[in-house]
C-alpha cells in the first residue's frame, strides 16, 4: 500500500442522488515523481498554476453539496492538470494537442515549454488517466444502477482576459458559461441551470468553452446520462490569477446548489 494521497477522490452522497459534481482542475499538487519532468523553476511553475488551476472550485462544490436538499455525489480530481488532463482525449481526436495541452500538457497556457518536446506521455496516461477514467464511468455507472439516470455537472472556472492556450477565446466571456452536449445536454437541463444562475450575472453557451465531460462509454450512447458544464468567470468570485476567494463564492455554490436540487428529484 502507499501512502501517498490519492490522485482522486469520490465523495459519496445520498443513495438517492443522480448528480455527480465532477471538478477536474481545483488542485495544484503534482507528485514528487512527476516535478522533475516538469522544465519550469519552481517560481515559474507556481505562476503557472495561478493561471491554468480552476482555484477554489471543489470548495464550491463541497458547499453546494452541504447546501442541497439531496447531497450530490462529488468527484474530485487532488493531482494538478499539469499531471494529467483527465478531460482531454488521450489521442489524436484531441484538439488541445495542436497548442500541446493534449492529455499530458507539454506546453504552458501562455505556449510556453513546459515538457521537453519528445516527452512519452504513455507513463502518465496509464498511472493517472486511465484510472481517473475507469473511477468516473463506475461512478456514472453507480448512479445508473442506483437512480436509473446520472446527471454530470462538470465544475469550472475560466479567466477574465484570454490566456495564449485558448483555441476560441474570441468569443463573449459571460460571468457563467454553460457547456453543452448535443446529446447529453437535454433542454431541461440548461433551462434549470440558467435559472439557478440567474442570481449570479449573464450567462451564456459554449463561449468562450464548449462541450461537458462524459465518459466514453456512455457517451453519445445512454441518454439517460446528463451532463452539463459551468465554467464560472474567476472575477466573480476570486482575485487573478490564484489568489484568494472572495464573498461571491457562496453565491456561487447557492447557485450550483439550487442547480442540483432542481435536477434531483
Amino acid at each position: 500500500m502507499s501512502d501517498a494521497p490519492a490522485s482522486f477522490e469520490f465523495v459519496p452522497g445520498d443513495p438517492a442522488s443522480p448528480v455527480i459534481l465532477h471538478v477536474p482542475h481545483s488542485s495544484r499538487r503534482i507528485p514528487a515523481d512527476v516535478r522533475p519532468g516538469i522544465v519550469l523553476d519552481d517560481a515559474a511553475l507556481e505562476r503557472e498554476l495561478d493561471h491554468i488551476t480552476d482555484s477554489h472550485t471543489a470548495r464550491i462544490a463541497e458547499a453546494a453539496a452541504g447546501l442541497a436538499g439531496l447531497t450530490p455525489w462529488r468527484f474530485v480530481n487532488r493531482t494538478s492538470r499539469l499531471v494529467v488532463d483527465p478531460e482531454r482525449f488521450p489521442d489524436e481526436r484531441e484538439e488541445m494537442t495542436a497548442v500541446g495541452m493534449g492529455a499530458v500538457y507539454t506546453r504552458t497556457s501562455h505556449r510556453e515549454v513546459l515538457r521537453p518536446d519528445g516527452t512519452d506521455p504513455q507513463p502518465l496516461i496509464e498511472r493517472y488517466f486511465r484510472p481517473y477514467a475507469r473511477a468516473m464511468t463506475e461512478a456514472v455507472a453507480g448512479r445508473l444502477a442506483a437512480t436509473g439516470r446520472a446527471v454530470i455537472i462538470d465544475v469550472h472556472s475560466y479567466p477574465t482576459e484570454p490566456l495564449p492556450y485558448e483555441l476560441h477565446g474570441e468569443g463573449p466571456r459571460p460571468p457563467v458559461c454553460l457547456g453543452t452536449d448535443e446529446f447529453h445536454t437535454p433542454s431541461e437541463l440548461l433551462a434549470a441551470a440558467r435559472e439557478a444562475f440567474a442570481p449570479c450575472g449573464e450567462t451564456g453557451l459554449d463561449s468562450p468553452f464548449s462541450g461537458t465531460y462524459v465518459p466514453l462509454d456512455f457517451y453519445g450512447k445512454r441518454r439517460e446520462v446528463g451532463a452539463l458544464m459551468v465554467e464560472i468567470r474567476r472575477d466573480t468570485y476570486m482575485t487573478e490569477p490564484g489568489g484568494p476567494a472572495g464573498p461571491g463564492l457562496s453565491r456561487l455554490a447557492g447557485s450550483l446548489a439550487a442547480l442540483v436540487d432542481a435536477v434531483s428529484g
